[in-house]
Order: structure tokens, then C-alpha cells, then sequence
């Protein structure tokens, strides 16, 4: 799988990939030519080109998309799908982050729909379910927390799909007598499966002047890979008076970078490594500001996302907040990506959207896509916890 749009893969599906078409049509012609000469049967199948685009450019946008997708799964090493909202997805940002929030468990889950211009150009959606054990046979305010969570991911309208599911456990050993300050680490494994539609593909090689109706030599082999992951991560969270929160993290996934190719049983999945921190800081008893910031690399590419939401408690309770969220977050050199939210009862709702600001904006019409976030946590009624991150 790829990161999306910004700087991860081969880019939207109307660049690298058309010229790729364009050459493999030429060739096509002029290989295939035995009874007139090469040069003016390539001129006229070239004039041919505009009017067979203008007749099939939505099956032709679909089949780039397409095409686009392996590319990208092949060229750029099987990299990870992505959320703008990432710290509304916290089993998927850093394991370290199991079981470490204020309450007694938390659901949470997320949903991405990227280049709606392109329909289903990439679809992913997550859940998680997180929990705090064993309290009373660990220190007091000491954390040990476990978790389940899963993520499937569709890219080119179901061409390439990755569906996984996941265990993770944490441990945070407080530093101080009011748990104020905790520093932990979490490890997460991970069963994955990714399987490609064979049927749907379609190459260079295989457009004659009838359409794509030539046979191919690119060899695939097989149609799914299923796989074992390892994924780790360290968390740092303090506080400095047991009203704000700040917390500072890394995480490495694919650790042990298992095998994914299709075409190549030496493709690798390389690690994704990311470094993220942020916080919350009270303004007053009604607003608070909720920052965070994450750098992430997985393979040559790379992204950097920050940004920050002022949170309005209408209801002025600390532990039990009714609250609106509005904020932006920036993708550097990509993408704007205002964001609101909505929290009551321990639940928490969010909805962004990325608006393209790159040189990629003229493919997409700058709609880089919609994000969707659910947080519930629940808490006794009597519950009073110690500061924790917060998302």
C-alpha cells in the first residue's frame, strides 16, 4: 500500500502514468506493423489517440487509476495508508499509546476517503478497542494496558485491497508519587493480508487500435499475500501542574520487514518510522488549545503534519466535558486541513478535510479527501484520572 498523494508513490494518476500509456502505444503500433511502413502507420495511430481518449476517458481514467495503484505498490515498496487525523487514531500512530488515556476503555475509529474526484481512488477505515489491566496487582499509578484493533484499505476501486488485525500491550511506569509524569513502551503484532484483483489489471503493452485487447508479458505472481508485523513504540507524558498534558513519542512499524511483492519476491515493506508529540493546555475554565505535531518516514519518502484546535466546554466540567472543537492542521508542502469536532457523554466525533495546496491540486481539483473520527471513552461516574494524553 502506498501513502497517499503528497510525496508518497508515483503521484495522481493523469502524469507519470499517461506518458507510460502514450509509449507503450507507440511501440504497440509500430511492433505490430508488417504490411506498411513504420513511420506513417505510427503517425496515423498517433492521430488516432486524441478521438480514442475523447471516446474512453472515463474508462481510461479508471484503468490510470488503476495501473497508478500497482505502480505505486510496487515502485514505492508497499508503503502504509495514512490519516490526517492521526491523533484521533492512536493504535495505528504509536502501540505505546494502549491503554494510556483516562477512563476505564476506549472504541475508537476512523474512515478516509482520498480523491473523491477519482472515485474510490483509496478508501481506509480503522477500529480499536483499548484498555487499562491488572490495577490492582501493578503500582498505583502505574499503567499496563492492552488492545485489538484493525484496518482494511482499498486502493483503485478495490484493485488492491490490505485488510490486518492486531494485538498490542503497553506499560507506563509512573516517575513521580502523583503519576503525573510516565514514561512507557508498547509492542503490537500484526496479521495482515493483501490481495490484488488480477482480473482488473491492465498494461501498456496491451493497448492495440482496438483498445486494451492485446495480451501483456508482466508476470504476476499470485493474487495475495499474507503476512506476520511487528510494530513498537516509546511514549513520554507529563504535566506540570494535573490540569495540562504534553507527551512526546516514537514509533517504528514493520519491524522485521516482511515480504509483499507480486512481481518480485525480494520486495520488502519497508519500516515506517515516526517521531510525534503535542498537548493539551487550559486558556480558562472555557477554552483550550490541543495541539500536535508528527514527522513520519517510511522508505525515500517522507511528511510532516501540525496543527491545532481550540476546544470550547460549554458545559465548564473538566472530567465530563461538552465541548467544541475547531482547528486546522497543515500538511507541509501538501495540504490544509481544517478540522471540527464535537465532545459530549465521552464521546468525541470529528470530521476533516484535506484541500490540496501542492502542484497535485490540478488533478484533484484541490479535494484531497474526507476524514471521519470517533473517540469514545468510558468512565465510571465517580471516576477522577490522572492527566493523559488526549485525543
Amino acid at each position: 500500500m502506498v501513502f497517499r498523494s503528497f510525496a508518497f508513490g508515483v503521484g495522481p494518476p493523469f502524469t507519470k502514468t499517461t506518458l507510460f500509456y502514450f509509449k507503450g502505444a507507440c511501440r504497440e503500433g509500430t511492433h505490430k506493423t508488417q504490411n506498411s511502413k513504420p513511420k506513417t502507420f505510427l503517425c496515423s495511430f498517433l492521430l488516432q489517440i486524441p478521438i480514442f481518449i475523447v471516446l474512453n476517458i472515463f474508462k481510461m481514467r479508471k484503468l490510470l487509476v488503476c495501473i497508478g495503484a500497482l505502480l505505486a505498490s510496487q515502485v514505492a515498496k508497499a508503503q502504509d495508508p495514512h490519516f490526517s487525523q492521526f491523533f484521533a487514531s492512536p493504535l495505528t500512530l504509536n502501540p505505546a499509546f494502549t491503554g494510556k488515556f483516562s477512563g476505564t476503555w476506549r472504541l475508537a475509529a476512523n474512515h478516509r476517503d482520498q480523491w473523491p474526484s477519482i472515485p474510490k481512488a483509496y478508501v481506509t477505515t480503522s477500529a480499536s478497542l483499548d484498555f487499562p489491566i491488572l490495577k490492582s496487582s501493578i503500582p498505583e499509578k502505574d499503567v499496563f494496558g492492552v488492545g485489538v484493533s484493525g484496518l482494511t484499505d482499498a486502493s483503485a476501486n478495490g484493485l488492491l485491497k490490505l485488510n490486518y488485525g492486531s494485538v498490542s500491550m503497553s506499560y507506563h511506569k509512573a516517575l513521580d508519587e502523583n503519576g503525573y509524569s510516565t514514561i512507557g513502551a508498547g509492542f503490537q503484532a500484526t496479521y495482515s493480508s493483501l490481495g490484488l484483483a488480477r482480473d482488473k489489471l491492465t498494461f501498456s503493452d496491451m493497448l492495440t487500435q482496438n483498445g486494451f485487447t492485446g495480451p501483456t508479458s508482466e508476470v504476476i505472481q499470485g493474487s495475495n499475500k499474507n503476512y506476520f508485523d511487528i510494530n513498537a513504540g516509546l511514549l513520554y507524558s507529563g504535566s506540570t501542574n494535573g490540569q495540562n498534558n504534553f507527551y512526546l513519542g516514537a514509533s517504528m512499524y514493520h519491524i522485521n520487514r516482511p515480504k509483499v511483492g507480486f512481481q518480485d519476491n525480494n520486495w520488502f515493506l519497508s519500516g515506517r518510522i515516526s517521531a510525534h508529540g503535542g498537548g493539551s493546555f487550559p486558556l480558562s475554565d472555557l477554552l483550550t488549545v490541543h495541539a500536535s505535531a508528527i514527522y513520519q518516514v517510511q522508505n525515500k519518502a517522507s511528511e510532516t503534519i501540525l496543527g491545532a484546535a481550540i476546544a470550547a466546554n460549554l458545559s465548564q466540567d473538566a472530567e465530563k466535558p461538552s465541548a467544541i472543537y475547531i482547528g486546522s492542521w497543515i500538511r507541509l508542502n501538501d495540504a490544509i486541513v481544517p478540522y471540527l469536532g464535537l465532545e459530549f457523554g465521552g464521546l468525541r466525533v470529528g470530521i476533516s478535510y484535506d484541500f490540496n495546496i501542492s502542484s497535485l491540486k490540478a488533478a484533484t481539483q484541490s479535494r484531497g479527501g474526507s476524514e471521519f473520527s470517533v473517540i469514545f471513552i468510558k468512565r465510571p461516574v465517580d471516576y477522577k484520572g490522572i492527566p493523559c494524553p488526549k485525543f
